[in-house]
């Protein structure tokens, strides 16, 4: 069968977990509607997180230095010291914030719909374990901090690569999902294991506090020189997740309505295995564990918009973004000392996920 009558028979099989047709576009009309407020509100709380800090500004101010790094328009009220704070400092960290949000919230959702289990977050492959592996080697060899990005996202992909390299040798073609979830729950206790014995023999003084802070989650290190080897893997594997995210439709009915469809199922499966695998890497790699997101945000875009992915989506992606750029905003505007990300997704998102597990189980696919 091709393309367009997959992409309809999808459709329409969403559409009758949800209930008619009918009620399926109107459906999508709304959550067209909810997708563009979202993305606006976004924009709207990137502007407004650049003016807060110990050095107040306005919004004219921020735009105004965004305008003259970026096309060299010096409007009126220009100052220097805007432009060094908000390069320097804020408009980094609002980028990867945003992306780092969108990244792992898209992951947790391919998942999820890949797994056919709303349980399901971004690191059951191993990647956060892999990553922070990497991340805490590179810290206890005294690496510059682009080497321990570089080294957290290698180890990464390596750990995702070996849970999917043995699944398929213990699975030998058969029940390859639950497999696979075996397989990564292995790996990540063993690369946790291999994260406690290099915190075990690092110097107390020097480097486990380094290490420690590093694992907690946090986007203090971020500069502009950062920003390439977060946003290209991130943009690279975001791509693909949306360009293709309706076929989760079809794979969340089983392997053999979507075998009778079409769909490739092995081949849909790596590609999302390997975008969520990357987007997820390269976000721990910039900034640490941070967990919850990836796990709460899917569940809370689903009850919003439905378990259709097509819309669903998007609409995570753009939550996730949210989620994490207040919460960035709260750990270095309400508090004395920076608080790190993962201890406030933590608080934020355990308590928000046990109400969304008694309110929303009828969401999920």
């Amino acid at each position: 069968m091709n393309l367009a009558k997959s992409r309809k028979r999808s459709d329409e099989l969403t559409a009758d977990a949800r209930g008619s047709k009918r009620d399926f576009r109107l459906g999508h009309g709304i959550a067209a509607s909810i997708t563009v407020v979202l993305a606006i509100a976004l924009v709207v709380v990137m502007l407004v997180s650049m003016t807060l800090g110990q050095y107040s500004m306005s919004i004219q101010d921020v735009v105004g230095a965004i305008a003259h790094y970026f096309f060299g328009v010096t409007p009126d009220g220009y100052q220097d010291v805007h432009e060094t704070v908000i390069i320097n400092v804020r408009f980094p960290r609002v980028i990867a914030a945003t992306f780092i949000g969108i990244a792992l919230a898209s992951a947790g959702a391919s998942y999820q719909g890949l797994f056919r289990n709303p349980m399901v977050s971004p690191d059951l492959l191993g990647a956060s374990s892999g990553a922070a592996f990497g991340a805490a080697v590179s810290l206890l060899m005294g690496a510059n901090p682009l080497m321990v990005q570089v080294t957290a996202f290698a180890f990464g992909l390596f750990a995702v690569g070996i849970s999917y390299w043995i699944s398929n040798i213990v699975s030998r073609g058969e029940n390859i999902i639950l497999s696979l979830v075996l397989t990564g729950m292995v790996v990540s206790s063993m690369f946790s294991a291999f994260i406690s014995i290099i915190k075990y023999v690092a110097d107390p003084d020097t480097k486990l506090p380094s290490i420690t802070y590093w694992l907690l989650g946090g986007l203090t290190s971020i500069h502009m020189s950062d920003l390439p080897l977060l946003l290209i893997p991130i943009i690279a594997g975001l791509i693909p997740i949306l360009l293709f995210r309706y076929r989760l439709n079809v794979l969340s009915f089983g392997e053999e309505e979507a075998r009778a469809l079409g769909v490739n199922t092995k081949a849909i499966r790596a590609l999302y295995i390997v975008c969520a695998t990357l987007v997820t890497s390269a976000s721990v790699a910039a900034s640490g564990m941070i967990g919850w997101v990836g796990l709460v945000i899917p569940h809370l875009a689903r009850l919003i918009v439905g378990p259709n992915y097509k819309l669903m989506m998007p609409v995570s992606a753009l939550i996730g973004g949210l989620f994490l750029l207040v919460v960035d905003n709260i750990s270095r505007v309400f508090f004395s000392v920076e608080v790190p990300l993962g201890i406030l997704t933590a608080l934020v998102g355990a308590p928000f996920f046990l109400y969304l597990l008694a309110k929303g189980k009828k969401s999920w696919v």
